[in-house]
């Protein structure tokens, strides 16, 4: 059986790293661990499940800090996680299975990541990543944020999903202060970097910068589609909050320019047009969305609520709102298949009853 080695980067991780590497025990047969500078327990911690502990001086440049964490395994096959990431039980017998599969013909193995969840802790953000790489061909992380390992030969896509599991929030000027780091030692960003420093201002509600940034990017077409289309969303977004709706239309009309439809698209246009008021144009948009199924292993951000629950509950809204109740009714509880316990499919359940028959 090949064998595989967990390389991670951590700094004051003492809260959740145990819970990483307890997820992993069976999994892996050698755990690397580079520190960037804790001030807490984290280095005590990793001890307890490796004596492969090392320490490399913070330079703003995750790929650098990962690449490091790399040259320090000498498993088959390499895997990285974040130290708030776990793999589930369920993940982990899948895990054990691909393991028992490996034979080096496997150049990259791609894995669902899933980053964001509802009450009932299902997935609401996910999105496949490279997560097991066969070190014999030297992968090499690229980008000192937002990193990433180019395509490598045999790539095969994974059931198994790697869960993101935060308990406390980060940083949340880092992304940004090293991407301004880079553009003031006059460093030009990468089209993919391009779209990450936009979506950052957006995060941080420069929204007049994050314009400019994002469009910067899609006129420069050279952008991945999955990340063209996603900008045309976040800079509608930006529009609308810039008091700009007409923009803002033309922003997600033009996100057709790269591809198919998306779930995430319809429901903004279906949102876009049920704010106007104008409810058989919303109904279309929404409905699009919910016969779309979402290509799962494009690698692109998929938001499942986007295809489901969500234009299932905003059809409900629109019908009501043109007087047909009995559909109306019926979308809530098509909504109410994918999350039974949603307050709002109750509220609505509360607000049909009320009304006579």
């Amino acid at each position: 059986m090949k064998t595989i080695s967990l390389c991670m980067i951590v700094k004051n991780e003492e809260d959740v790293l145990a819970r990483c590497l307890q997820s992993v025990q069976g999994l892996v047969d050698e755990i690397v661990i580079v520190d960037t500078g804790s001030n807490d327990r984290t280095k005590e911690i990793a001890a307890q499940f490796t004596d492969k502990i090392f320490d490399f001086t913070w330079i703003d440049d995750f790929a650098a800090a990962r690449n490091f964490s790399f040259s320090k395994a000498g498993g088959d096959y390499l895997l990285w996680l974040d130290a708030d990431d776990v793999i589930l039980k369920e993940d982990r017998e899948r895990f054990l299975a691909l393991k028992a599969e490996l034979d080096g013909s496997q150049h990259m193995i791609m894995m669902k990541y899933n980053i964001a969840f509802d009450e009932g802790g299902n997935p609401t953000f996910s999105y496949y990543r490279e997560r097991l790489m066969l070190r014999a061909d030297q992968p090499r992380w690229m980008g000192a944020i937002h990193e990433v390992i180019p395509p490598i030969g045999n790539a095969i896509h994974s059931e198994i999903a790697i869960t993101h599991k935060k308990l406390h929030p980060g940083d949340p000027h880092r992304n940004l202060r090293i991407f301004e780091k880079l553009i003031a030692k006059g460093e030009r960003l990468d089209p993919r970097q391009q779209f990450y420093y936009a979506r950052e201002l957006y995060y941080h509600e420069r929204y007049g910068d994050a314009i400019e940034r994002f469009l910067e990017f899609l006129d420069g077409g050279q952008g991945w589609v999955e990340n063209c289309i996603d900008a045309c969303r976040l800079l509608a977004l930006c529009y609308e909050r810039t008091g700009r709706p007409r923009e803002a239309l033309a922003s997600l009309l033009r996100s057709l320019e790269y591809g198919e439809p998306r779930g995430e698209i319809c429901c903004e246009l279906g949102r876009s047009f049920l704010e106007r008021q104008r409810y058989k144009t919303a109904i279309f948009w929404y409905s699009l969305a919910l016969a779309l199924t979402p290509d799962e292993r494009s690698g692109a951000f998929i938001q499942p609520d986007c295809y489901g629950y969500l234009p299932c509950l905003q059809l409900c809204v629109c019908y009501d709102r043109l007087g047909d109740h009995k559909k109306a009714r019926e979308y809530n509880e098509q909504a109410a298949a994918y999350k039974p316990d949603s307050p709002a499919v109750l509220y609505n359940r509360k607000y049909f009853g009320s009304l006579p028959e």
